[in-house]
């Protein structure tokens, strides 16, 4: 595959001067027409150690404006980056829509030095290849442009640079230790490129032995991405305008059995057992708590469930329980500007918490399948693939060490009108109830056949749905302590 980069090819000072100018302006243009058809752009910089990676952004920073490209250096982990799942550190750096993210050690790098030192065996090298072809899926499904460049050196131009390094005093520590296996990388980066180059984010292999040419290159075949993703917005219709005017139609009609008539509304609790059983409770989750971080495990608990089922209630039952220190409660709301310029599962990468602590979340990435779904917020295609994006989100968090448990909090139609009574007759609850509580309500069934359809897709192996009956405050919270309890103390054992 890399002999295509061995054939010595070179441009001219001269004609690097001629050519220059023109496509300096020509990708300005391309850059500020993204930017007001709001794709992001991600530029992933790859290759052979030595290459001159860095005098190629350098270049493109010169030929596109600053303002509006951010570049990034992703080698050596740091220690708040091993503490969360592998995609984390890359997930912080992602470009709001419009904007262009230059990446240096890319979601390529780990898995290619840890396979060519022998630290990975060919299984877990291929996982992570495909785990890359997942992100960049998601990410073209969202809209955005990756080119992804890897930039060649014969063994012998390698070894050239690095005794020229040498001798100037600015050889890097990884060439040095790269140069002494070339053979092994070159054989484990082929295999990565040939297993990850699809027609949505092709890899794009660049001679790298000459300055001009490379560059020269590299400038062109960017360009020609932008310009080729421009095309094709020209032809697509606007997915807002698709999802506005689509029908929805339910899955389940509103007389169909679905996986929410399998909950139990009766259970009762009264009020004595209620609170010896609430303090029992609490109690074991404080040293459950303690001894997570004792032993470096992160838990992210999911809440969803029909408006006035508890959440709320049961959120604040599972905190009492545990030091403040510990945890961190995120309540999503409508997103705010800066949350839609980037996929809808950006606000929620970002508090995945460090080793020892946990993340609750007060609504979810969930929102995609149900909300979203009703409300026409996202295309049916949108929402579609979400089902599989989400598994494969959680299956990382998963894979990582998190302890993760979602929970939906089910009540019947008739107890939600009560609970929305009260609240508007009730002084000191007046603020929980609004119109767009009303409007849901009227959308019940829609939303009945999306929670089934959720469930049916996303209870998984390793990370299952918990249906908890909330008609009885008292039960749902202690149902939901029990859960937490059991399942920190497996994990921990």
């Amino acid at each position: 595959m890399f002999e295509t980069a061995e054939l010595g090819r070179k441009v001219s000072r001269k004609d690097f001067a001629e050519q220059e100018p023109d496509l300096h302006t020509a990708l300005l243009k391309a850059q500020f027409a993204l930017q007001d058809a709001r794709v992001p752009v991600i530029i992933l910089i790859s290759g052979v150690e030595g290459a001159g990676k860095g005098s190629v952004v350098n270049r493109l920073h010169k030929w596109l404006d600053t303002r509006g490209v951010e570049t990034h250096a992703l080698w050596d982990e740091s220690e708040e980056e091993r503490e969360r799942p592998f995609f984390w550190r890359f997930w912080r750096v992602m470009p709001p829509r419009g904007g262009i993210a230059v990446l240096f050690g890319s979601w390529y790098t780990q898995p290619i030095v840890d396979h060519a030192l022998k630290r990975t065996d060919v299984d877990a090298y291929e996982r992570a290849l495909h785990r890359n072809v997942q992100l960049e899926q998601l990410l073209v499904d969202d809209g955005a442009l990756i080119v992804k460049f890897w930039f060649h050196l014969t063994r012998k131009q390698q070894q050239a640079r690095l005794e020229a390094d040498l001798e100037a005093g600015t050889a890097s520590p990884q060439l040095k230790a790269y140069a002494r296996s070339y053979k092994r990388f070159t054989k484990v980066s082929e295999r990565a490129v040939r297993l990850t180059d699809r027609g949505v984010a092709p890899w794009h292999i660049i001679e790298a032995a000459e300055e001009y040419y490379r560059d020269l290159t590299a400038g062109r075949l960017l360009l020609e991405a932008m310009q080729n993703r421009l095309a094709l917005l020209a032809m697509t219709p606007d997915p807002a305008e698709v999802a506005s005017e689509t029908q929805i139609v339910p899955t389940v009609g509103p007389t169909e059995r679905t996986v929410l008539e399998t909950v139990d509304l009766s259970a009762r609790l009264d009020g004595k057992d209620y609170e010896q059983r609430l303090e029992d409770r609490q109690s074991e989750l404080r040293k459950l708590a303690w001894k997570a971080k004792e032993q470096g495990r992160n838990t992210v608990m999911v809440f969803e469930g029909w408006d006035a089922a508890g959440k709320g209630g049961a959120i604040r039952r599972v905190t009492a329980g545990m030091d403040a220190r510990l945890y961190r409660v995120i309540s999503t709301a409508a997103p705010t500007d800066e949350e839609l310029a980037h996929h809808y599962l950006w606000r929620f990468w970002r508090h995945i918490p460090r080793c020892g602590h946990m993340t609750i979340y007060d609504r979810s990435w969930y929102g995609r399948v149900l909300v979203e779904r009703v409300e026409r917020y996202a295309s049916p295609d949108a929402w579609q693939r979400a089902y599989q994006e989400i598994n494969d989100f959680e299956e990382q968090l998963v894979d990582h060490g998190v302890i993760l448990l979602k929970f939906w909090l089910h009540i019947s139609p008739e107890e939600q009108l009560a609970r929305f009574k009260e609240r508007e007759q009730v002084e000191r609850k007046q603020h929980k109830i609004t119109e767009e509580d009303w409007r849901n309500r009227e959308r019940w069934d829609a939303y009945r056949a999306a929670v089934h359809d959720m469930v049916a897709r996303c209870s998984t192996d390793y990370a299952p749905w918990t249906l908890i009956g909330a008609n009885d405050k008292k039960t749902a919270r202690i149902e939901v302590l029990d859960t937490v309890c059991e399942a920190l103390g497996k994990a921990l054992d």
